[in-house]
């Protein structure tokens, strides 16, 4: 076994744990002040007891904000009782929507089982319409698959289903309804079935995120299931900053299991480690061909695991990079654009972005192809904005904006570059005006809303930087692990005390 593979991530420097021990915490507050670097903590043995309540090698996974599904035993047979149902839920606090999931929760609960295990499903449906579900990716006969129609009737309202099959495979599937809309809706749910013997390096942690999209017209807290663009983005059924951190303790190894099931594909991405690419939805990849990386593209449709030595202290964001998908009810145009009056238009409303028809029909001219969406505050975009819409105007005229080469004598000769709009004062907003594109991005805090267990030692202003299909790994050092998760099985939830940083100014 190439030992050079499972050593990738201990290449860096090693410190002693007694050393780690006595420095752990003052190491994490450090990097908050962006002091020195911490060092990097061997990874523990893998024979150690920190695996939380693992048996035999196998560490049940943790899918954080979302329950497992519990079974009995019935003469050998696992039994499972799955309920569709309407869920009402929150993406942050203060935005609640109705969306469609499993026995009280979007995504649903996780089900948990090993190779070889003969499982039961007793579906009973509590939607208003017929559902079926299938199971991703596992090898079942044919009348178990979940397809209607094809392969069995729809589940109506009120009625029930069993499915029952073995499951022959290891590894990260899920579930999900056949019905295309009810996707849409948020059925889907983790289906985890650990191998008959634990796979090699062995995990300490073994975390599942879900990752999802959502169209919400504004002040509507039902999905628009028919958009093809999309203003919410959540891991496990929460946006950031609402997703709840996955923890570590320094030194141990970490799998990282991910599914999606909408309509983008996700390239996630780690900050401060590097890991290998495991596993998808087909199961385990041999170890020769593990691959290494820090953003994996997860596909619609698909699984990835990760895995990594958790050897660096910090609070490493995970999240999609598509920049779109690191916002919270964003449009799918926000910033200069121009038109010239021919051609693709700009500047259409949010509601013919999700497929609203407000006149004529679906074929009309207001629905054609546009680059981009705005918020239909005007027909045209403007190409310099202070913010998406129409421009300040004072005293009966419009405020003007400055020509890049406004002053010049020359133009900029191609492969040059020049300098436009620069502020040397960050108080003068009339002269942050005349930038072109200002402003772009903006920052909300909202430390006190989101404070939960898991967020206990982060810095004043954190959730600024969370937003969209955002998380984190907080690799903590032992007394600082050992204190979280104390509150965490307290229920103790406080938020950082003092003032963000670096507070974000207004735009006026």
């Amino acid at each position: 076994m190439d030992n050079s593979r499972r050593n990738f991530l201990r290449r860096a420097s090693v410190i002693g744990a007694a050393g780690a021990l006595a420095a752990g915490s003052k190491v994490v507050h450090a990097q908050h002040e962006g002091h020195t670097a911490a060092q990097p903590l061997q990874a523990s043995p893998k024979s150690d007891s920190r695996a939380g309540g693992s048996i035999g090698g196998v560490v049940p996974v943790h899918v954080p904000g979302v329950p497992r599904l519990p079974w009995t035993l019935d003469g050998g047979v696992k039994v499972f009782h799955l309920i569709p149902e309407v869920v009402k839920m929150q993406l942050i606090p203060g935005k609640e929507i109705f969306a469609w999931g499993y026995n009280g929760s979007c995504p649903g609960p996780t089900v948990e089982v090993n190779e070889g295990d003969r499982v039961r499903f007793i579906v009973t449906n509590k939607l208003p319409e017929g559902t079926t579900v299938h199971w991703h990716g596992l090898e079942v006969p044919p009348a178990m698959d979940g397809v209607p129609f094809l392969n069995q009737p729809l589940i109506e309202p009120g009625g029930t289903f069993t499915y029952e099959f073995t499951v022959r495979q290891n590894g990260t599937f899920f579930y999900h309804s056949h019905m295309a809309m009810q996707e849409m809706m948020g059925m889907i749910g983790f289906f985890i079935i650990h191998p008959k013997k634990a796979h090699a390096p062995r995990v300490d942690k073994d975390f599942g995120i879900v990752l999802q999209e959502w169209a919400l017209l504004p002040n509507n807290p039902i999905p628009n299931t028919l958009a093809m663009e999309f203003n919410w983005l959540t891991i496990n059924g929460r946006a950031g900053p609402h997703a709840t951190p996955m923890l570590v303790r320094q030194g141990e190894r970490v799998r990282i299991r991910m599914i999606n099931m909408g309509m983008d594909h996700h390239p996630m991405h780690i900050h401060g480690n590097q890991f290998y690419v495991t596993g998808t939805e087909g199961g385990r990849i041999p170890e020769t061909a593990w691959f290494p990386g820090n953003t994996v593209l997860v596909g619609v449709a698909q699984a990835r695991d990760v895995e990594f030595d958790a050897v660096y202290p910090g609070d490493w964001m995970l999240h999609c990079h598509l920049p779109h998908h690191m916002m919270n009810q964003m449009v799918s145009m926000v910033g200069p654009m121009g038109h010239a009056g021919m051609g693709s238009q700009t500047g259409k409303g949010m509601e013919e972005g999700m497929g609203v028809v407000r006149q004529g029909h679906a074929l009309s001219e207001d629905l054609g192809p546009g680059m981009g969406r705005g918020m239909g505050m005007t027909t045209q975009e403007r190409n310099v904005s202070n913010m998406v819409g129409p421009q300040e105007q004072h005293e009966g005229h419009t405020q003007q904006q400055p020509s890049p080469n406004q002053g010049k004598g020359t133009e900029v000769q191609p492969g040059q570059t020049e300098r436009v709009g620069q502020v040397s004062n960050p108080d003068d907003e009339a002269r942050r005006k005349t930038v072109p594109g200002y402003p772009q991005d903006m920052v909300m805090f909202m430390d006190k809303e989101v404070a939960k267990p898991e967020t206990y030692g982060l810095p004043p202003g954190w959730s600024g930087s969370f937003m969209g299909m955002m998380t984190m790994v907080r690799v903590l050092p032992p007394d600082l692990y050992d204190e979280v998760m104390r509150r965490v099985r307290e229920g103790i939830a406080e938020p950082p005390q003092g003032q963000p940083a670096g507070q974000q100014r207004k735009h006026e």
